[in-house]
């Protein structure tokens, strides 16, 4: 597998990126330096078609700078990739053979199907969304595709992006109504060129740095109260709403938005319009960011025709999952034999009509299972808080922010005060009766927890009986479960409050016999 170091710049028409990935077979794909310089080279072409000298000087000045960095990091690989700037230059030759000369770098210019390409595999990858159209808008071209069950059905890129509408419709310091009004009326008019967009009814995902910032300002407009913009949902409303408030402000005003980059001050209001505009055509009824795009889909395609069982994008979160686990150093037998407890437990419950069968809830407690208590990785004694504050924080991939939410609740649980304490800044996203399940999910992974006290996976199997007096609970073990009686013992008092009655454990080798 691959383990080196990969650079790629990324020669975009408004940013020009460095990044730095790494990938083994445990870990995935990481990203571990993101460095960027605002270029607008899409300013620099000019009536003839081709590049100024002065854009060309500027991005043989930004690859000289990013090259001199590459000498500090141990990186054995470095694409160099180009989109519409370059690509829309007729002097695109001359640039190319200058940068190869000057820098020493060759530099691929990507076709427009490439670049839509890349987009569509990043996001299929890396979004439980099993149909949707991407958007991917940067400063000279706006890549558009449409896939069902995550396999591709169409692609196209548009001549257009956020640096060429905002020369050609926001002439002031702000945009007009009248400006605003002509650019909605031109991009919906290409959008709608396209027969196969046309009334979806799809959820709309954005790519890129447009996207990402928008998603960011409504999240501080919100007070959003966790982290990360991947995979952040906003419906027809929040984007409409989100217009209407940033029309009127001026480019000096915006650049004091919250969560609006300074450098893209100036832009965002065309790209909201585009973006509003699409769903419009396509009938969308929500917009969500992908912090994933060109770059990832790059490095996931490269590494796919390599090893094509590296990842699957119809088991997104498994894929992510099996990460997080090698980076928090989880016992995978440990997990999986937490796993089969809590699945006994909840299926004995549920044939005792204690709980109520849910395939949904099932599964978000095998899942919690798998990561439960990973905080254990950085402390011990605070193993619940680090693994509520890591789950619901940062981004899952294949896991959509309400989902995380959950899944942190369940995974970390650990009583019933310090779970209403991680619930409270939420109570508007989870109804009382769905909280109450989520708890009684912590409960069992809890006591589950409990009957591996020693970390030798002993118990083979379980039975529960129902009566008026309570609940008799059949543990079946292999060898001495002095310590699993033991934390079992303490932590039945979880399933009691779960089933208010009294929780008798008997604990009992193969043969049956007692296991005193």
């Amino acid at each position: 597998m691959i383990k080196h170091k990969t650079a790629i710049l990324d020669i975009g028409s408004n940013t020009i990126r460095l990044v730095i990935y790494s990938y083994d077979e445990k870990r995935g794909l990481r990203e571990f330096e993101n460095i960027k310089t605002v270029a607008r080279l899409r300013t620099f072409i000019q009536s003839n078609g081709e590049m100024s000298e002065e854009g060309i000087e500027l991005l043989q000045k930004i690859l000289q700078s990013f090259r001199q960095m590459l000498k500090d990091y141990d990186v054995q690989e470095v694409l160099a990739t180009a989109t519409a700037a370059i690509r829309q230059a007729s002097n695109q030759e001359e640039i190319i053979h200058r940068m190869k000369k000057e820098t020493g770098l060759e530099i691929d210019v990507l076709s427009e199907e490439e670049e839509a390409y890349f987009g569509f595999v990043a996001v299929a990858h890396s979004v439980p969304t099993e149909s949707a159209v991407t958007i991917d808008i940067g400063g000279g071209s706006t890549e558009i595709t449409y896939f069902k069950n995550k396999k591709l059905q169409y692609t196209h890129s548009f001549p257009f992006g956020v640096v060429s509408l905002q020369q050609q419709y926001m002439k002031g310091d702000r945009m007009t109504s009248v400006e605003k009004e002509q650019l909605a009326l031109f991009t919906e008019a290409q959008f709608r060129s396209l027969p196969w967009l046309n009334g979806l009814k799809l959820p709309v995902i954005g790519i890129g740095g447009s996207a990402r910032n928008i998603a960011q300002i409504d999240q501080q407009r919100k007070e959003y109260p966790i982290s990360s913009v991947h995979q952040y949902k906003m419906n027809v409303h929040d984007v409409y709403t989100l217009s209407d408030t940033l029309t009127d402000l001026s480019i000096q005003e915006l650049k004091k938005i919250e969560g609006l980059s300074s450098d893209r001050a100036d832009i965002i209001l065309p790209a909201l319009e585009v973006f509003r505009a699409l769903m419009k055509v396509v009938k969308a009824d929500e917009f969500m960011f992908s912090g994933k795009g060109l770059r990832e889909g790059i490095m996931l395609n490269r590494i796919l025709q390599r090893h094509p069982e590296a990842f699957n994008k119809h088991e997104v979160f498994k894929n992510s999952s099996e990460t997080l686990a090698a980076e928090y150093e989880i016992n995978l037998q440990e997990a999986e034999h937490l796993q089969f407890l809590a699945r006994k437990i909840y299926l004995e419950f549920v044939k005792n009509q204690i709980i109520e069968k849910s395939p949904a809830n099932l599964l978000l407690l095998e899942r919690a299972a798998s990561l439960f208590y990973l905080g254990e990785y950085i402390d011990a004694d605070s193993a619940s808080q680090h693994t509520f504050y890591i789950l619901s924080n940062r981004s899952i991939d294949g896991l959509e922010h309400l989902d995380r939410l959950k899944l942190a609740l369940v995974a970390s649980y650990k009583s019933k005060d310090t779970f209403k304490g991680y619930a409270a800044p939420f109570e508007q996203w989870i109804e009382k009766e769905e909280l109450k399940q989520l708890r009684d999910l912590g409960a069992i992974l809890k006591f589950a927890y409990g009957l591996n006290g020693s970390k030798r996976s002993i118990v083979n199997d379980l039975l529960i009986e129902s009566s008026k007096e309570g609940v008799r609970m059949k543990i079946f073990v292999s060898g001495n479960a002095m310590a699993e009686e033991y934390q079992a013992g303490k932590q039945k008092k979880h399933l009691e409050r779960l089933c208010k009655c009294e929780v008798n454990l008997q604990f009992l080798v193969k043969d049956g016999d007692s296991n005193d």
